[in-house]
């Protein structure tokens, strides 16, 4: 019986284009996104969003490659990626950002290793001497 361990490489959880899944999806594993998620997604791993692929709700992982719309914040240990035609609307937490041209990013984007430490608060806690 295996527990809390690293899922074999090139396994990963597909969200196929026409299913649409509402609630929250975690993962410890890649996941690609190219039906619709109404809800939070979390892994230790990488999320892609393919073209087709829409997320209503806020991405979590190691990693983010983006080329649908997400409606939501994404935080990534690593590197977040905006690709192709892409649509985001949320906040970007990430230790590395890159943003293709033709990507559309409304939001505001938080980087370093220590802004994805932060809890899911918005804006960074001021520090208040005791």
């Amino acid at each position: 019986m295996q527990t809390n361990s690293t899922p074999p490489a090139g396994n990963a959880t597909l969200i196929s284009a026409g299913t649409v899944l509402k609630g929250d999806l975690s993962s410890s594993g890649d996941l690609r996104i190219d039906g619709t998620v109404i809800g939070n997604i979390k892994t230790a791993a990488k999320v892609i969003v393919g073209s087709s692929g829409v997320v209503e709700g806020d991405v979590s992982g190691g990693q983010a490659d983006i080329t649908g719309k997400v409606n939501g914040n994404i935080r990534a240990t690593d590197l977040i990626q905006l690709r192709g035609e892409c649509m985001v609307a949320g906040n970007l937490y990430a230790g590395k950002l890159q943003v293709e041209p033709s990507a559309t990013f409304n939001g505001q984007c938080h980087m370093g290793a220590n802004v994805v430490e932060m809890t899911s608060n918005e804006q960074p806690a001021q520090v208040i001497s005791r």
